[in-house]
This record gives C-alpha cells, sequence and structure tokens, in this order.
C-alpha cells in the first residue's frame, strides 16, 4: 500500500519512551510518509541525535530539525536526566537543520491541504510556526495532538509545559484532533509487549531498553504509551470513537495553568472519547515490531 498521509512528527524524544514508540511506529506504517521530524523542550539537538540514531537503527534516513527549547510561558523545562544515555556516540549524529519552525512553515506552505503535522510534546514549535508566517495554520491538512486530560480537568505534561504556546495552537482554527490521558490510560505496555517487540530486531531491544529505563525511573513495571496512541489516531480511525466538533479552552493562570477544557460547537477541535483497547494495543505492538523487523538485526 503506498502512503496516503504525508506527516511532519513534533516530538520531546527521549524522556518518556512513548515519543520513541511513536516514531517506530509511525516507521513501521505503510500508509505514513514521514517528511521529517521536528524536536521540541529542553536539549533539542539531544533529542534530534536521538531521532537519527533510531532511524539508523530502523534502515532509514530522516530530516530531523532541533527547535523551541525554552517555553513561551516561561515555565521551566523538566528534564528527567536519563536523555540519551542509552547511546554511545551520539555525537557523530549531524542534524538537517537548527530551525524546526522554518522546516515546518516551509513544508506545510509548500503544499497547502496535503500535510498533517503530529504534535507529541509540548506545543512550543508549533505556536512558533503560526506566528511567524501567517498562512501555515490554514495550510495545516490537520493536526493530531497528544495533550490534556478531559475527563476530569487534570493538568498534564505537554499542555501544562507551555500553557501559552497550547492557547495559541488551539485558538488558530486548525482542523485537530487531541489525544487526552482519559483515552490514552486506556492501554498499557507490559513485559509480554516488550518480549514481542524485542524478538523482532534491533529497534524492538533498544525500545525495550528504553521502557525498562522508564520502568526503572517511575518503580513500575508497566507504563502508557500514549504518543502510539495518538499515531493511530490518524493511521486506525475505526478504533476509536470522537466528540463532536469544537474547541478546547487552556487554563494559563496559577493552579489551573494548563487544564484542558473542550466545549462541543464553536470550533473545528475535535477529542478522543473512546477506543477499542485490544485493537489499539494489537496495532501497536505489531507495528512497532515491523519497524523493527524492516531495520538491522
Amino acid at each position: 500500500m503506498s502512503a496516503v498521509h504525508r506527516v511532519i512528527l513534533d516530538t520531546d524524544i527521549g524522556t518518556d519512551v512513548d515519543d520513541l514508540m511513536a516514531l517506530a511506529l509511525i516507521l513501521g506504517s505503510p500508509s505514513i510518509e514521514l517528511l521529517g521530524v521536528t524536536t521540541v523542550y529542553g536539549d533539542t539537538a539531544l533529542r534530534g541525535r536521538m531521532t537519527k540514531r533510531i532511524a539508523e537503527i530502523a534502515g532509514t534516513t530522516i530530516p530531523v530539525h532541533s527547535g523551541e527549547s525554552t517555553t513561551l510561558s516561561g515555565r521551566d523545562v523538566w528534564w528527567a536526566g536519563h536523555e540519551g544515555k542509552l547511546y554511545d556516540g551520539l555525537d557523530g549524529h549531524a542534524l538537517d537543520g537548527t530551525d524546526a519552525v522554518s522546516h515546518l512553515v516551509e513544508t506545510v506552505c509548500a503544499a497547502p491541504g496535503t500535510v498533517d503535522v503530529m504534535a507529541i510534546g509540548p506545543l512550543t514549535n508549533i505556536a512558533a510556526a503560526i506566528a511567524r508566517d501567517p498562512r501555515f495554520a490554514a495550510a495545516v491538512r490537520h493536526l493530531w495532538i497528544m495533550g490534556g486530560s478531559f475527563a476530569d480537568e487534570e493538568p498534564e505534561h505537554n499542555l501544562r509545559s507551555d500553557a501559552e504556546a497550547a492557547a495559541i495552537v488551539f485558538g488558530a482554527g486548525i482542523p485537530t484532533t487531541v489525544s487526552g490521558l482519559d483515552v490514552t490510560r486506556l492501554i498499557t505496555m507490559r513485559r509480554d509487549a516488550l518480549t514481542r517487540m524485542s524478538a523482532a530486531g534491533e529497534l524492538g531491544r533498544v525500545i525495550e531498553a528504553e521502557i525498562t529505563q522508564w520502568w526503572e525511573f517511575w518503580g513500575t513495571e508497566w507504563n502508557v504509551p500514549h504518543d502510539p496512541v495518538t499515531v493511530l489516531t490518524l493511521t486506525q480511525p475505526e478504533s476509536f470513537t470522537y466528540s463532536p466538533e469544537g474547541h478546547v479552552e487552556i487554563a494559563r493562570d496559577g493552579d489551573e495553568e494548563g487544564i484542558s477544557r473542550f466545549h462541543a460547537g464553536d470550533g473545528r477541535t475535535r477529542i478522543v472519547t473512546g477506543l477499542d483497547a485490544d485493537a489499539v494495543s494489537e496495532a501497536i505492538v505489531a507495528g512497532i515490531s515491523a519497524a523493527a523487523r524492516a531495520g538491522r538485526v
């Protein structure tokens, strides 16, 4: 099957393992043509070099551009400290540019209405692209966001990390689908999934090591694949249910900073309201395993 979705992935890969899982799932999805990866939040050059290494392991090349390292809101970057620790020689990977915002603007505006943007980190790069070129928002075919929590108004990391950027993005009128914590938490990755992915090839073993590191960081033996769920809302929409279109309001002050509230009507944003847990879980493991089998053994 030829690719039917032309995608830019905007990511804070390297902290929570789910960004890496999402990248692998994209690489294992024949319906996606990955036009480039833009990194955001903190040491974006390190995040970019990690992406280059993963692409190499997967047997492919990807344009990678590092982006905004600080937040528009002024909120401090949360850095776990284990980012890149499992890889030797990352400095040997050269990035394709250090201006992710220009890459987003130029790629999207060169072919209006044909490029999807998948944002699975804080929304600083996307907000900056909206500000840099007034054509950008109208040129994005669809924006797919992992962020928010709509059932209980819990502050979620991606939106809370830069609530100012989130407010700009949700106010831009881009057709958008949002996967919040209340839905992504319906899926967990456990040891059996790691065993299957690890057996598929080197990429699977890298993901197993990253997941194990994440489990040790939190003192658990499971994790939530928030970002891969978001990938599947694009490639496997039949496995999900959605709200009517409306708009998302982002709180920007005090203890409520980053809280997301969805209001039906008067907008072009929908939120994911449910999913087929068995189908989504299997698609994540099968897609990552396919990427691993296509890469280095």
